[in-house]
């Protein structure tokens, strides 16, 4: 007989990590596969609007709250003209990617995507090509969608057809220069001085702006950390944050291992935290370096079938993973980790948004779902908006085949002090037993439990289809119960919970 596991957990207003910047929750669009045309474009399908645009595609991406979209890449953007996607549609360039060995036919360009973003309320952060193009191509996108008029590429916006600006605020140098796949490879020298040059320059056409610099690849390139700290020698004054790329995934079928991944996650976090400030303390710098986690997810179902595709086809079915349940609950760790270290990560991307290692995913001229993975996102951005408090956490450990002293209980508290809300966010990493949690709200006594919500399957590899859409969905009869300030719930095993409360309001 399995005997039940219990975590304590204690949550006071004053444990305050830091405020959640909204751009915690963002996400990504790059031009690869099937996530601009067929997912958030297709002009001929039955749900596209007078832009092309799918609504039901935007509506599920309205749904997340989503504040801001990196675009336009990726790997992508280090071969890409932005020239070629502006103007006339019928004028523009059929060009072959070399990134993804695809065509890309350009119908959707930065005027677009922009209008896009308004659509569901998002700000672009903006990728500027570094690899094959440099410093004058980054400053004369920066004009023409920033300036308002009478300079020749803020002029030709106006020409195009947009006549205020764009006023993009946050702009990304390059993607993942370290990386012998990236089109125009550098050294963490040849990079540092371009990425320093081209943010001065940027910054001069518009000293509004703010600027990310690549970090390395992932934690596990050899090139880490050592490139952050040559990169922000050369950057640390002209950049406002550095960027942080990981993936995860499960090919061994070692779930144990796989739900702990998280614990990688948040020691690579701070590595680079403490590579920032020891360039600033060299430095003798007065500036705080803040991280951009602006690539992240599960990835690895789709490799098989992304090596059987013929090159050189418009929107391919590229990294197109079907998430499972066991996916979701790493992925809702992932947000955890990300909220644990809101002091410093103030950006952070899904990566991506359609289609492409995606929470949503469409049907060429069908419908639009959610995958697994999309709730504990949705969850997070729509709930998660306040103060991060610093838990106390009690909880039985398990060790797995790569990671040992593992915590069951993996969880997070957000104080929205302005709505009167607190919100848990808990997963359950156990296989075999759900997790008793008993959580002390000090200085919540005056809160009532609003919801409990869980997302649990037996099938560790259910999934959410085009045939069966919701086979993996939340519910919201968890059963936290909440006494004297104490909160009691049930986790079942290999569970993602948000536990809501809020103020009890006084009869009138």
């Amino acid at each position: 007989m399995q005997v039940e596991r219990k975590a304590k957990m204690i949550i006071d207003k004053d444990y305050r990590i830091g405020d959640i910047d909204p751009r915690l929750y963002g996400s990504f669009v790059e031009h690869l596969g099937r996530a601009v045309y067929e997912g958030i474009y297709e002009p001929d399908h039955p749900e596209a609007d007078e832009q092309g645009f799918r609504r039901d595609v935007l509506a599920l991406v309205k749904e997340c709250k989503v504040p801001i979209v990196r675009y336009p890449g990726g790997n992508f953007v280090s071969g890409y003209n932005w020239e070629d996607g502006v103007g006339p549609v019928e004028l523009r360039p059929k060009r072959l990617d070399l990134a993804w060995r695809s065509l890309e036919p350009n119908q959707i360009g930065t005027n677009e995507f922009v209008s896009w973003a308004k659509l569901v309320n998002a700000e672009v952060n903006m990728a500027v090509n570094l690899g094959t193009r440099g410093i004058d191509a980054a400053r004369n996108l920066v004009e023409y969608c920033n300036h308002p008029s009478g300079s020749y590429w803020s002029d030709l916006r106006i020409s195009h057809g947009y006549k205020d600006p764009h006023r993009i605020k946050t702009w990304c140098l390059g993607n993942e220069m370290d990386g012998p796949w990236q089109i125009g490879q550098k050294t963490a020298v040849e990079y540092g001085r371009i990425a320093s040059e081209a943010a001065k320059v940027m910054k001069w056409v518009d000293p509004s702006i703010e600027l990310v610099a690549c970090g390395s690849s992932s934690r596990q390139m050899p090139t880490f950390p050592e490139w952050e700290a040559t990169v922000l020698d050369h950057t640390y004054e002209q950049v406002d944050y550095l960027s942080l790329h990981q993936y995860y995934g499960n090919p061994e079928n070692d779930t144990p291992s796989f739900l702990a991944k998280s614990m990688e996650m948040d020691a690579f976090i701070q590595s680079v935290i403490a590579t920032c400030d020891y360039i600033k303390a060299k430095n003798r710098s007065k500036k705080q370096m803040y991280l951009s986690f602006d690539e992240w997810n599960v990835w690895y179902h789709s490799r098989e079938a992304d090596a059987k595709q013929q090159p050189w086809s418009i929107a391919p079915p590229l990294l197109e993973d079907i998430y499972t349940h066991e996916d979701a609950v790493l992925v809702g760790s992932m947000l955890i980790t990300l909220l644990r270290n809101a002091d410093r990560v103030k950006i952070a991307c899904l990566a991506q948004l359609v289609n492409v290692i995606a929470p949503i995913m469409t049907e060429k001229g069908g419908g639009a779902w959610r995958q697994t993975i999309y709730y504990p996102f949705m969850h997070t951005s729509v709930y998660g908006r306040g103060t991060a408090l610093r838990p106390i956490i009690s909880s039985p450990k398990y060790d797995s085949k790569e990671i040992t002293d593992v915590p069951y209980l993996d969880a997070m508290a957000v104080y929205n002090e302005a709505e009167e809300a607190l919100t848990i966010f808990a997963v359950n990493r156990g296989l075999e037993a759900s997790l008793l949690l008993t959580c002390e709200a000090r200085q919540f006594g005056d809160y009532q439990l609003v919801e409990h919500l869980v997302l649990e399957s037996e099938d560790l590899k259910a999934r959410n289809t085009a045939a069966n859409p919701t086979a993996v969905t939340p519910y919201s009869t968890g059963g936290a119960v909440m006494a004297d300030g104490v909160i009691t719930a049930q986790l079942p095993k290999c569970s993602w919970n948000m536990i809501r409360l809020a103020k009890r309001r006084e009869r009138e």
